[in-house]
């Protein structure tokens, strides 16, 4: 069964328990603001919880409790800001390079860091950052060799590159060893494809 066939409150209440909501403004901010300011485009917000919003929930199946993530070129908060809103028990920083993202940014997350989130948005080029993380995200940033090597000095040893893709990942696996295709179906969810490159010691 698909999304279009159980309710979008079924699936809110199922995936967002805690955070209904939050993530019930954050989708109205992204159809007024994030439209406005050109964050998405100008026919997805009819479509923001299919494509935009439960399209990031299958990446938190790979993700253990009381991790910490970076999600870099995070745009409008996709999918860094729902993965926050779906599980409250992870350490999120959001990098962005452009200065309106950022401010979006800023403005989405408010509501969560009041609420006990812990949630940040850095602004820069992934490769300006230091810091170091358990999983490093990624959705719609770049080709998978080009992620892999701006992203790669951000993710702890033993940790992954978890990048959203769509039906060209096998492909784009051909340019990177040792990369990972997890094809996951969640309940009542349309099929994600999430690439892991994972940091061996």
């Amino acid at each position: 069964m698909s999304s279009s066939e159980v309710s979008r409150e079924t699936l809110i209440e199922r995936y967002f328990p805690h955070k209904i909501e939050e993530i019930k403004a954050y989708a109205q901010l992204l159809t007024t603001a994030g439209l406005e300011r050109g964050l998405i485009g100008p026919r997805e917000g009819e479509r923001i919880w299919e494509r935009h919003i439960f399209n990031c929930l299958p990446i938190i199946s790979l993700i253990p409790q009381k991790s910490s993530l970076i999600d870099i070129g995070s745009g409008a908060g996709l999918p860094g800001i729902v993965i926050a809103l779906a599980r409250p028990d992870l350490t999120i920083s959001l990098i962005e390079p452009l200065e309106r993202r950022q401010d979006f940014l800023e403005e989405a997350i408010a509501p969560l860091v009041a609420s006990g989130s812990t949630i940040e948005v850095l602004r820069g080029q992934a490769q300006d950052f230091r810091d170091q993380a358990h999983y490093v995200t990624a959705r719609a940033v770049a080709p998978l060799e080009k992620l892999k090597r701006i992203s790669w000095h951000l993710i702890k040893v033993g940790g992954s590159l978890l990048a959203m893709k769509g039906e060209s990942a096998q492909e784009e696996m051909k340019s990177v060893k040792n990369s990972l295709l997890h094809e996951i179906t969640l309940e009542d969810l349309e099929l994600g494809r999430i690439v892991e490159i994972r940091k061996g010691g």
